[in-house]
């Protein structure tokens, strides 16, 4: 006679029999499917000049500092050639998404890659600037003496270093030299609409107001024509879709000579608090060079006599227009400018007497 089982031990073993493969079903998730294969991708932003969506024989430039996403994975394209490499994206067809592009570009035709890539088959995604019939990577340097120079070992100041910086970045750039010694905001103002429509630059860098000190209406009509003149220069870049990009003022040489009492960068402080906003408020890419020279251990150092830089401050001058100019917009009018405070007008004594007006190539 076999002993008789306890209900606990009955039931136990009803259990541990359902879980062996009874007719009892399980209420778990389904175990998750294996990974499919993953692979890296190479893809190039180039510079789409016309806008085809086509990477044209002619089409060298490239944008480097890029953000290209394809399946869910995010590269950053290189300085000097463009290319990402993107590692685990999935087999399968995919569009690339581009974002943070160097302020003014904008994605152009969207590319659909298929992944694993075709070995030996480059895939080109473009990128535009929206420069109408402009001739592509020309920036003209637009501006006085500074612009033209003076001051430099090699008679440049920023335009062959920045010249060379931008064709290192985006494998493409030309420098048009249009800097005229001596000249006021309004003699830009005047004839900026002749050169844009002869040049033609897809760029144009303006710095002008260091001169228009020596009107003694500047100084006893604070803020005089400067602020309407770079309005007006930035307005017709716009109306020939030229991109404007224009810096603040520099410091001057406090006391080098009679022409920089301390009052001078009072009113070179109190342009650049109105310049900062205008340049906002009509869509043009700010540059804030005095903030650079600012944040040198000594801007007086940087300087060649009573305005003009040194090779030294058109270094400092060079490293601001360029990072301004290769990152993304929110980067390049965030970073590095000073605050912007609300403007309070002074007498025109806090200026010192207007004196004498100096003539056009005194500075």
């Amino acid at each position: 006679m076999s002993p008789r089982l306890t209900l606990p031990l009955a039931l136990a073993l009803a259990v541990v029999g359902a879980g062996c493969g009874g007719s009892g079903s399980s209420n778990g998730p389904p175990p998750p499917s294996p990974p499919g294969p993953v692979y890296p991708v190479a893809i190039n932003v180039f510079y789409d000049e016309d806008a085809n969506g086509v990477r044209d024989s002619s089409e060298v430039g490239v944008v480097p500092g890029a953000e290209a996403t394809v399946g869910g994975h995010t590269g950053v394209t290189a300085s000097a050639t463009g290319y990402a490499t993107i590692a685990g994206v999935s087999g399968g067809t995919h569009p690339i998404t581009l974002s943070k592009l160097p302020v003014f570009y904008a994605p152009g035709a969207t590319t659909m890659i298929t992944v694993p890539q075709v070995a030996g088959v480059e895939i080109y995604a473009p990128a535009t600037l929206p420069i109408g019939s402009n001739t592509p990577t020309w920036y003209m340097a637009f501006g006085d003496s500074i612009t033209d120079g003076d001051g430099s070992s090699d008679g440049y100041g920023y335009r062959r270093r920045l010249e060379q910086k931008l064709q290192g970045h985006f494998n493409k750039a030309t420098m048009i030299a249009e800097g005229f010694p001596g000249t006021r905001s309004e003699f830009g103002a005047a004839r900026i609409d002749r050169l844009l429509s002869h040049v033609r630059p897809a760029y144009v860098l303006i710095l002008f107001g260091t001169n228009d000190w020596n009107e003694g209406e500047c100084r006893a009509a604070f803020p005089c024509f400067t602020i309407d003149s770079l309005r007006s220069m930035i307005r017709s870049a716009k109306g020939r879709q030229t991109l404007p990009v224009i810096g603040t003022m520099l410091p001057t040489n406090t006391g080098y000579d009679f022409r920089t009492p301390p009052e001078r960068n009072v009113w070179v402080s109190d342009m650049n608090a109105l310049i900062r906003p205008m340049a906002r408020e009509e869509g043009a890419l700010l540059v804030d060079l005095h903030a650079a020279f600012m944040a040198q251990p000594d801007f007086h150092q940087l300087l060649y006599d009573h305005v003009h830089p040194n090779n030294e401050g058109y270094q400092v001058m060079t490293d601001a227009w360029f990072k301004a100019i290769s990152e993304p917009a929110a980067a390049a009018t965030s970073a590095d400018e000073e605050e912007a405070l609300p403007y309070t007008p002074r007498p025109a004594s806090e200026y010192g007497s207007p004196g004498r007006e100096m003539g056009p190539n005194e500075e």
